[in-house]
Parts: C-alpha cells; structure tokens; sequence
C-alpha cells in the first residue's frame, strides 16, 4: 500500500504514463485528439477536476468520451477539469455527493474504468472483455494506491468488471448489485445507479426517488464505519 501523498501521485502518474503509451486495438487514445489538448498525466482525464488522493471516496464512472463527442468541437471544460459539469451524468454526481456525502467532486477522487476514447457515440456499447482487462490493467491498482475506504461504482457493469477480475460471480441486474458490496484492499466497494438520464430514470420508474434511498443507505454506512 502506497502512503505518503507525493508517494500515491508518483504511482498514479506512473499508471498515468501506461495508459498513455497503451494501444488498444479498436480504440483511440486522448492524445489522438485536439492537438493533445485533452491529455493529462493522469490514467483519465476526469480526474484533473477530482484529484484528491487522500479523499476517503472514490468515484468509478464507466468510460470518458466517444470520438463523435471530441469531434464536436473545443471544450475547454473538458481540458481544465477533465468533464463537461452541464452533462447530466456530472450534474446528478456532484448533487447526490453533496446532498450525501457534504462533498464536491473536486474533494473526492474520481476516474474512468475504461480510459481511452471509444468510436460513435456517447451511448456506444464497450464489450465487457475491455472493461475486465481495464479494471485490471488500471481501476484496481488506483484503488490499491488511493486506499480509500469507499469506492462508488456506477453501473452495473462498471461494478461486475471489478467483480469479474477478482473471481466473484457477475450480478445479474442493478437491484443484486445494490445487496453485493465487496471488500477490495482497505475499501468496500458499492454499486449504485449509472448517473446519467437513462440510469437515473431506469432506477426511478414509478416516480419512486430510489437513487437518493440507495445513495443515502451508502451515505449512512460510511458515516457508521468511520
């Protein structure tokens, strides 16, 4: 377990300089793109906004951006903080953090589980071979040198890549996902919700605000073991 703070930046970077001299067959990587102007050191972009390497929790979202979303044009958000905040998927994070947990995304620590740029659109299908060799390769060495204590990941098949990878049996759907918290070096991960508009509306059907039900239990064991 990596300690000191300048200790976790100088692994992180390291992993950082991997994924940058990675070539994944079928995808591109950020440096592709832009003249460079969306790299970073590191492993994904959306961390240069959310880079707390002390921060008791630590966010897992899915993939960064498609090639259609970095063809669209400058964005300078997405070059200082790494994220587009007016995207549904930022805007319902930084609200469910700070609603439950007092915190902004920049007091937490936050990365992609798949970090390079997949082809089309925002919505595009990665397989979940990619995500299994990406949670190896690059989401569970972050978690092993951050050492938070709670690591939130959204989605489904964020949640069952790390599984996966760690020898446990895949949930079969979101509502298993939310009972099969796990033990992974000095964390509990949790699965919640995806937080754009479609994983937000799927939890909610029938008007029923489950996803702040499901955040504020996480919310209250985290206060409880801590």
């Amino acid at each position: 377990m990596t300690n000191s703070r300048s200790s976790k930046r100088a692994a992180l970077a390291q992993l950082g300089e991997r994924r940058r001299n990675a070539n994944w067959l079928g995808y591109r990587n950020i440096g592709d793109f832009a003249s460079g102007a969306f790299e970073s050191v590191h492993v994904s972009p959306y961390t240069k906004g959310a880079c707390n390497v002390d921060a008791p929790v630590f966010v897992l979202l899915q993939d960064w951006v498609s090639e259609d979303f970095l063809s669209t044009g400058d964005n300078e958000n997405l070059k200082t903080l790494g994220r587009e905040p007016s995207l549904p998927t930022n805007k319902n994070l930084e609200a469910l953090l700070q609603v439950h947990f007092g915190m902004d995304v920049h007091q937490v620590y936050a990365t992609n589980l798949f970090p390079f740029v997949k082809p089309a659109g925002m919505s595009a299908n990665i397989p979940a071979k990619d995500l299994r060799r990406a949670a190896q390769e690059f989401a569970l060495p972050q978690i092993e040198i951050v050492s938070p204590r709670l690591v939130v990941t959204l989605g489904v098949k964020t949640f069952n890549a790390l599984r996966s990878v760690l020898g446990m049996r895949s949930c079969r759907n979101l509502t298993e996902a939310l009972e099969s918290s796990f033990a992974y070096s000095d964390a509990t991960v949790w699965c919640q919700a995806h937080t754009g508009a479609l994983g937000r509306a799927n939890r909610n059907r029938g008007g029923v605000d489950r996803v702040s039900e499901d955040w504020g239990r996480m919310a209250d064991w985290h206060r409880s073991t801590g």
